[in-house]
């Protein structure tokens, strides 16, 4: 299920403007698609794809849509907290065999 659907999109009207450097699951790509093509909303911006690192072929065609290869992240900050729990990851699992993230 997508936060942002067909009727969130519709509520941001033909003026608006979608903006996600979240997730590309937050949004319905296809309602994305089909408003943007039908005029029901201004444009879009993207850091994030649904089927990263594909991008729909319909949203590279579009100039009112600005699209990056995920760049969101990229602060200063943000990558020293990912360095500092990357380290903290690798300290645990010596310690104890577990991780403060575990993926499963």
């Amino acid at each position: 299920m997508h936060v942002v659907d067909s009727e969130v999109i519709g509520a941001l009207g033909p003026d608006g403007y979608l903006i996600n450097i979240a997730r590309g699951s937050v949004v319905d790509e296809q309602a994305l698609v089909a408003a943007l093509l039908a005029g029901e909303l201004a444009g879009a911006g993207l850091d994030v794809y649904a089927d990263e690192p594909k991008v729909p072929q319909d949203l590279l065609a579009m100039e009112n849509v600005v699209l990056l290869p995920h760049l969101g992240s990229g602060t200063i900050e943000t990558r020293a907290a990912m360095a500092e729990l990357t380290l903290a990851n690798l300290a645990q699992y010596a310690a104890d065999g577990t991780l403060v993230t575990p993926v499963f």
